[in-house]
């Protein structure tokens, strides 16, 4: 993996939130010097790699350590995307639920959330009824490899380089022809290379449209 997306799953760590079961490594914590912050997050790596005891429910751990996409380049994707009112948009890791919720509200699109962390599934459906698009969005506790993906028109993702490039397959697999597919900083490799590419706050956003068959 280049020095950029390292330092991006860096950042990812300390800005982000979301490890093992559910902790989280606060934005405050970005004071603290650097080698407490690391073992702090080894800590809460090795726990959530512990086997539960008796009784205690689990749940998949999730590939990716959960980081909001900012609202700019939110803003950004689904321009990219040119969504419209027509479309189904989809969001693979929708964390608090964003992406799809400022589609509905903004473009009147429908839109589905694939997030495999159930805290986060419940705070985004809290936040799409606050938003009033409730009845336009979705949000599925899932993992995103195993979801339906057949009926987007539209994918987002902030995921990781390693992640994008096992997804690859099932996009191209799945999704119809003319589905457009953005994503936030990784690309899907150079096998792929994106329709465009866009900066937005010093951040890359790409992409593709899924070719005819």
């Amino acid at each position: 993996m280049s020095d950029s997306h390292t330092s991006e799953m860096m950042q990812r760590s300390l800005e982000g939130c979301r490890v093992g079961r559910g902790a989280r490594i606060g934005l405050g914590m970005k004071r603290l010097p650097m080698v407490a912050l690391l073992a702090a997050g080894i800590m809460l790596l090795v726990r959530g790699a512990e086997p539960a005891s008796a009784g205690q429910s689990t749940s998949p751990l999730p590939d990716v350590l959960y980081v909001p996409t900012p609202q700019p380049v939110v803003d950004a994707m689904l321009q990219l995307a040119q969504v419209t009112e027509r479309d189904v948009v989809y969001d693979l890791g929708a964390g608090d639920g964003r992406i799809v919720i400022a589609a509905a509200k903004r473009y009147g699109a429908r839109g589905v959330g694939i997030e495999i962390d159930p805290a986060l599934v419940r705070q985004a459906e809290a936040a799409a009824v606050d938003a009033g698009v409730a009845d336009r969005v979705r949000f599925a506790t899932q993992d995103l490899f195993t979801a339906d993906l057949s009926e987007a028109t539209v994918v987002t993702l902030y995921l990781l380089q390693s992640i994008n490039e096992r997804l690859r397959p099932k996009l191209v697999r799945e999704l119809k022809p003319g589905t457009r597919v953005v994503s936030h900083v990784f690309s899907m490799g150079p096998e792929w290379p994106p329709q465009k590419t866009q900066v937005v706050a010093g951040r890359q956003v790409f992409l593709w449209t899924i070719a005819p068959r």
